[in-house]
């Protein structure tokens, strides 16, 4: 028995999440029903993720992990794997690790990216893939100044969605950062954990800040505050991507 270390790429568009869920499309299902083939078994073969994503919320590096029987070097795995998944998926790498390692328990961190269009005319081979504005464009600069206030350790109760059950909701953002792509603009956001849906609404909030409905100042209130009213609304799934896990060496 081996275990297996992944790393994956997703288009978000088509599924209901990644996590199995009755009569949806997911993309925790399309891996497992390609692993279970594989293996010949009657018993379905698990994978692992670093964590979930929504309903259209992309991956650029999500992490999986599994335990096999088969002894297929890895490389050749990676093209078994490949060739059998639907066009929306993609192993990008794989490699053997040890058999404590946990996709998401042994997580050190990650980093997400949101993307706004900006452009006045929506790009329609990018109307899946980023969050339109309609031609507005934001003040960056009041945005990374508002995003001070997030960066550091905090209870960020405040940008959780209300219907989670996680208690414990103290994280610490490592770096917030704000990225020119053309008429796309980007937020780089990385921490040692997020709760759900924190980057969006962080996200939907900074955007407020941008286009002058908030004070950069107000921040430090909404985080203090630990009450998700105080904070903006949900940036749409469409801009996000989970872009990168991070493991200790």
């Amino acid at each position: 028995m081996r275990r297996l270390k992944a790393t994956i790429a997703y288009d978000g568009t088509n599924f209901a999440g990644y996590q199995v869920q009755p009569k949806q499309r997911t993309v925790q299902e399309e891996i497992e029903k390609i692993l279970t083939r594989m293996h010949k078994s009657d018993e379905t073969v698990h994978v692992t993720a670093s964590g979930r994503t929504d309903a259209r919320v992309h991956a650029l590096g999500q992490v999986i992990h599994f335990d096999t029987t088969l002894n297929i070097p890895v490389d050749k795995y990676v093209t078994a794997l490949n060739v059998q998944l639907p066009g929306d998926i993609r192993v990008l790498h794989m490699e053997e690790v040890a058999s404590d390692f946990h996709a998401r328990y042994s997580v050190h961190g990650k980093q997400y990216r949101y993307i706004w269009s900006c452009t006045k005319i929506a790009d329609p081979f990018r109307r899946f893939h980023t969050t339109p504005t309609n031609g507005q464009k934001p003040d960056v600069a009041r945005m990374q100044q508002a995003a001070q206030h997030i960066i550091g350790t905090h209870d960020f109760s405040c940008f959780c969605a209300a219907n989670t059950s996680v208690k414990d909701k103290v994280r610490t953002v490592e770096a917030l950062d704000f990225e020119w792509h053309g008429e796309e603009l980007h937020m780089i956001i990385r921490g040692n954990g997020f709760l759900y849906n924190m980057v969006r609404i962080i996200a939907g909030t900074l955007w407020e800040v941008g286009i002058s409905k908030r004070e950069p100042a107000e921040l430090a209130q909404i985080v203090a505050s630990m009450d998700r009213a105080q904070a903006g609304k949900t940036a749409p799934p469409q801009g996000l991507y989970l872009e990168k896990v991070h493991y200790p060496q």
